[in-house]
C-alpha cells in the first residue's frame, strides 16, 4: 500500500479475546451468495430514479435543500450536460473541493452520468496541496464554493494561477495549472474567470441532456470513475483510481449485510463526502438501496446532528469514534431527547472501544452497531459485521470477510502464517483499485502482478472469517478519522531555518484516537517555541496535520547504521508524565 493505513478500524486485538491458533494457512475465499453486478454508477442512478422517484434522496438541512431521486437525476443530468457544453469529455477529470452540500451530491451523480472521473479534494487543503492535486491528475474543471470556514477557494486558485483574474470563464490558460480550463464556483456572485454553478446547470440544452443519456450505453463498469487522494511515503498524496465495478459491488454487498434493504432508511451522514466513508458508503449505498441521505451541516457539529436526527426521523447514523463521543455528550445534555427512530449505527475511520460501542447502543437504543475494516484501495470494505454477531464479536473484531473477497495473512517473507497468527493482511478480488494515478512504481509496491493488495496492517485471521487488527506495519497516524503520513509534515518542518531535523509520530488521544506529535532537533543557538512551530505550519499543511504536541530533543534514538528508531522515540514520549503542547 505504501501510504494509506486502513480506513475502517475497530479496537485492535483485545486481551479479553482468546485467539485460537490453527495449523491451517491463513487463507480464505468468501464465496458470494449472488453473482457480482455489471452495472455502472449511472445505471444505478437511473434505476433509483425509476424505482423511488418521489422519495427523498437528499435532505441538506443546513442549506434547506430537499431532492427526490427523480429530481436529483434531472438536475445532475443537466449539470453533466452543462459540463459537456464547456468541453469536458468522458474520461476527463472533474474536481470537487468543498464541504458536504447538495452541490457535492449532484456533482457525484453528474460525473457518473457523463463518464467523468470525479476527483475528491479535501476542503482543508492549503494552496500547495490544492495545486499538487489539480496538477497530479490533470483536473480539467474544478467545482468549489466561494468559501468555507477560513478557506477562500477562488482566491486560492488565483494564487496558484493569477491568469484566472483576467481570463474569460472557461478560458483558463495557466502554466502552473496546465490542464485546468474551467473554474465553477458555488456562489451567487460573478467572480473573475469563473462560471457560477447554477449557470452551468441552466446552460444545458435538450440536445446535450440527450447526449448524456446516450453515453450510458458507452460507459463500462471497468472504466475509472473516482480518484481519491491518500497519503504517500514520499510525503505527497497518491491518487487512488477506483472503477464502477469496485464501488457498485462493494456497496451491493455492504448494504445487504448492513440491512439497508430492510426498509426505506434515512441516514444521518456526519462524515465528509470527500472520504470513501461519505461518498461510497454514503452516496453510492443510498442510491442502490433507496436510502435518504440527511446532511445535518456542512461539516460535523454534534448539536446539528442531534437536531437533524430528531427532525428528519433518521434511522441510521454514520460516524467516526470522535463524532460519536461528541454526539453522546450532546445527547446526554439534550432535554426530551427523542431518537427512537434510530435503528442502526455505522462506525468507521478509527479505533472503537467496547465501552464506546456499548454507550452508543444504550444511549440511542440501537438494534445494531456495524463495525468494519477496509481502505481506499479496496473501495473500501473487505470485512464487516454480520447481522447476528454477538457483542463480543462486535467489539473485539473488525467483522467477517466480505463476499467475493480473498484474504490471506503472511509473514515478512510473504509466506502464509497459520490461522490465529499475526502477520500482514493481503486482500484480492473485484474490490481492488486500478492503481495509483501516474504512479506505476508506487502501485507495484502495494498491488502485485498476482493482484494481491498489501494492507500494511498486522492482522489475525480466524477460520470462521473474522479478523482483528493487531497493530500497524506502517507509521500512518489516524487522527479523528483523518489519515496522516508523518513524512509530509516532517518535510514542511525541516524547511524551517531553525529546525535541523524533524520526526513526527502518533500519540494516543482520548477523543481523536491519536494526535500528531512532532519531535524536533534545532540548530545550535535556536530558541524556537512550540507556538512558533504551529504558526509556521499554518497555510502550509491542512489544519488537522499541524502537530498538537511539540517536543524539542537533543538527539533521536538510532540504529548502528544511523536509522531513526521511531518506535523507541514514541516510547520515550509516552513515558513522559504529561503530553502538553509545549
Amino acid at each position: 500500500m505504501g501510504a494509506l493505513r486502513a480506513l475502517f478500524l475497530t479496537k485492535p486485538l483485545t486481551r479479553r479475546l482468546c485467539i485460537a491458533v490453527s495449523r491451517k494457512p491463513s487463507y480464505l475465499h468468501k464465496l458470494g451468495t449472488e453473482p457480482l453486478s455489471p452495472e455502472t454508477t449511472g445505471q444505478i442512478v437511473d434505476r433509483a430514479a425509476q424505482e423511488w422517484g418521489d422519495r427523498d434522496a437528499l435532505v441538506s438541512v443546513h442549506q434547506g435543500h430537499r431532492l427526490s431521486f427523480r429530481k436529483a437525476k434531472e438536475e445532475a443530468d443537466k449539470l453533466a450536460a452543462g459540463l459537456l457544453g464547456l468541453g469536458l469529455k468522458t474520461g476527463d477529470r472533474l474536481g470537487i473541493c468543498g464541504p458536504n452540500s447538495s452541490h457535492w451530491y449532484l456533482t457525484f451523480i453528474a460525473a457518473a452520468q457523463a463518464g467523468f472521473v470525479l476527483v475528491n479534494i479535501n476542503p482543508a487543503y492549503q494552496i500547495p496541496e490544492l495545486q499538487y492535486c489539480l496538477t497530479k491528475v490533470g483536473v480539467k474543471a474544478l467545482i468549489a464554493p466561494e468559501s468555507f470556514k477560513t478557506q477562500r477557494y477562488h482566491e486560492m486558485v488565483c494564487a496558484i494561477a493569477p491568469e484566472v483574474n483576467t481570463c474569460a470563464p472557461g478560458q483558463i490558460r495557466s502554466k502552473r495549472l496546465p490542464d485546468l480550463s474551467s473554474l465553477i464556483m458555488i456562489t451567487d456572485r460573478q467572480l473573475p474567470g469563473a462560471f457560477r454553478f447554477s449557470d452551468v446547470v441552466e446552460s444545458a440544452t435538450p440536445e446535450l441532456v440527450s447526449t448524456v443519456q446516450q453515453l450510458q450505453s458507452q460507459i463500462q463498469p471497468d472504466d475509472g470513475c473516482n480518484l481519491q487522494f491518500t497519503s504517500g511515503t514520499t510525503g505527497q498524496p497518491k491518487a487512488t483510481l477506483l472503477n464502477h465495478h469496485n464501488t457498485v459491488n462493494n456497496m451491493l454487498i455492504f448494504g445487504k449485510r448492513a440491512e439497508l434493504s430492510r426498509k426505506a432508511h434515512r441516514i444521518c451522514l456526519q462524515v465528509p463526502f470527500f472520504h470513501c466513508f461519505g461518498n461510497v458508503l454514503g452516496i453510492m449505498a443510498s442510491l442502490i438501496y433507496g436510502a435518504t441521505i440527511v446532511l445535518p451541516g456542512a461539516s460535523f457539529k454534534a448539536e446539528e446532528s442531534i437536531e437533524a436526527i430528531q427532525k428528519e426521523r433518521c434511522t441510521v447514523v454514520y460516524g467516526t469514534p470522535t463524532m460519536y463521543v461528541d454526539l453522546l455528550a450532546i445527547a446526554k445534555k439534550t432535554k426530551n431527547l427523542n431518537t427512537d427512530t434510530l435503528d442502526l449505527g455505522m462506525g468507521a475511520g478509527a479505533l472503537f472501544s467496547k465501552e464506546l460501542i456499548q454507550d452508543i447502543l444504550q444511549t440511542f437504543k440501537l438494534r445494531r452497531f456495524c463495525v468494519g475494516y477496509g481502505m481506499t484501495e479496496t473501495s473500501p470494505l473487505s470485512f464487516l459485521s454480520m447481522p447476528d454477531d454477538t457483542p463480543e464479536k462486535q467489539t473485539s473484531t473488525v467483522g467477517c470477510i466480505m463476499d467475493h473477497v480473498e484474504a490471506k495473512v503472511v509473514d515478512a517473507n510473504g509466506k502464509m502464517v497459520p490461522f490465529g497468527t499475526p502477520g500482514e493482511l493481503l486482500i484480492r478480488g473485484y474490490l481492488n483499485m486500478l492503481g495509483y494515478w501516474d504512479e506505476d512504481g508506487r502501485t507495484k509496491e502495494i498491488l502485485g502482478l498476482d493482484r494481491w493488495v498489501r494492507t500494511g496492517d498486522q492482522f489475525v485471521l480466524q477460520e470462521d472469517g473474522y479478523g482483528q487488527v493487531v497493530g500497524r506495519i506502517k507509521e500512518m497516524i489516524i487522527r479523528g478519522g483523518e489519515n496522516i503520513f508523518p513524512k509530509e509534515i516532517e518535510q514542511v518542518l525541516e524547511q524551517h531555518s531553525e529546525i535541523l531535523e524533524a520526526q513526527v509520530i502518533g500519540v494516543p488521544d482520548s477523543r481523536l484516537g491519536e494526535e500528531v506529535c512532532a519531535c524536533l532537533r534545532l540548530v545550535d543557538g535556536a530558541k524556537l517555541t512550540a507556538d512558533q512551530v504551529k504558526q509556521y505550519c499554518k497555510g502550509k499543511i491542512a489544519h488537522f496535520k499541524i502537530p498538537r504536541h511539540i517536543r524539542f530533543m537533543a538527539d533521536f534514538p538510532k540504529t548502528v547504521s544511523g536509522k531513526i528508531q521511531k518506535f523507541k522515540l514514541q516510547k520515550m514520549v509516552l513515558e513522559e508524565k504529561s503530553l502538553g503542547t509545549g
